[in-house]
């Protein structure tokens, strides 16, 4: 067996991976893990694009991507503390930053910096962080993608389908801002791509029931997509407590058990 990494020692572990050299030094108990021991090794690939960057009103909302950030050191963190392993992605327009899974709190911090400092990118191509997951990742294990999920479709979807073909388990988080769901009633409008600049004006009253028909549509396509390959799919929005979208990675967790 490979050694992985050592951890704290938690009541109930098995006494005969204590590594007493540790011990003699420290004056504290730890285990030692092995590539094998480990339950789980997991991805969480966040989407740190233009588009993530923005919200619908600029009291009582979070950003896309400040909400974002938020779930994925909620996710790390549950991981670490169920003792698996969790590493980090960031990608817009290819990959940002990566940090390999590892399952100690002080990694954690260590992901939580980098999930702090990471700064938006331009445009979004998830399809570049799944990949070369798919390429490093040997184990099956666990990816979790957080992203608005304004992306090349068809590539996304055939990256996340490589995925489970390879093995692993696969989550979805599709973060959506209120703003997007649903249009305002009346007023004209000009509405800006934000990883564009692109710029189209129009009256939103005229647009409102064929812009809500084409997001439910855009919705339904991703949920029937995911389960096709058993992919789990979530849709959250950022006025949501951050609660619910952790209660879902919990119930979907407990079947990969």
């Amino acid at each position: 067996m490979e050694f992985a990494e050592h951890r704290a020692y938690r009541p109930g572990d098995d006494l005969r991976f204590v590594d007493w050299k540790m011990y003699g030094r420290s004056d504290r108990y730890y285990l030692k893990q092995y590539e094998e021991e480990t339950n789980l090794s997991a991805h969480v690939c966040i989407d740190v694009s233009r588009s993530m960057d923005w919200r619908s009103q600029e009291s009582g909302l979070l950003t896309k991507l400040d909400y974002a950030k938020r779930v994925a050191a909620s996710l790390t963190l549950l991981l670490i503390r169920q003792g698996d392993l969790a590493g980090l992605v960031c990608f817009a327009e290819g990959v940002l930053s990566r940090i390999p899974p590892r399952g100690t709190v002080e990694h954690w911090a260590q992901l939580v910096r980098q999930l702090a400092a990471q700064p938006p990118g331009q445009l979004s191509a998830a399809e570049a962080a799944l990949d070369e997951v798919a390429s490093v990742k040997r184990k099956k294990g666990l990816v979790i993608l957080v992203s608005d999920l304004l992306v090349d479709d068809d590539a996304t979807r055939w990256a996340l389908k490589r995925l489970r073909h390879q093995g692993h388990e696969v989550l979805v988080f599709h973060i959506l801002d209120p703003g997007e769901l649903e249009l305002p009633g009346t007023g004209d409008a000009v509405f800006v791509d934000p990883e564009t600049g692109d710029e189209i004006a129009a009256r939103s009253a005229e647009l409102r029931r064929e812009y809500r028909e084409a997001v439910s549509a855009a919705l339904d396509d991703w949920r029937r997509a995911c389960g096709a390959q058993k992919i789990d799919y979530h849709p959250i929005s950022t006025d949501q407590p951050l609660a619910l979208c952790l209660g879902e990675y919990l119930h979907t967790r407990a079947h990969l058990r």
